[in-house]
């Protein structure tokens, strides 16, 4: 995933709060908790083979399709936004709705990256 890449090269995130996620028709977003449930100790694939893992303590990873991978911490807020905080201090908030049964990742910036799959870990 290209918009993952750059994370060295973004300042912090706008406040979800003031973030305008130009939602297309199906969306769905999730309540805090709902969120929180759905993301805890599980691992999205996108169809890039990127893997974002949300261990149930909090501790983040994403991993590249061909390899290298980011570290840090995720919470959920409002209005179905997860943010990580990377290792590196950087902050990243994405919108996760879901849309005709497939979890969809929103960024900042309006780009859309369906889940290929959610694989539960332990």
């Amino acid at each position: 995933m290209r918009t993952w890449m750059i994370l060295g090269l973004l300042c912090a995130a706008a406040s979800s709060m003031a973030q305008d996620w130009k939602g297309q028709s199906g969306d769905t977003p999730f309540a805090m908790a709902a969120l929180s449930a759905q993301l805890s100790g599980q691992t999205l694939v996108f169809f890039d083979e990127g893997r974002s893992v949300f261990e149930r303590n909090g501790q983040y990873q994403y991993t590249y399709g061909g390899g290298g991978t980011w570290y840090g911490h995720w919470k959920v807020t409002d209005d179905s936004v997860v943010c990580v905080t990377f290792v590196t201090g950087v902050e990243r908030c994405d919108r996760i709705v879901e849309n005709g049964g497939r979890l969809v990742m929103q960024t900042a910036d309006g780009l859309r990256f369906p889940v290929k799959e959610i694989e539960a870990h332990s």
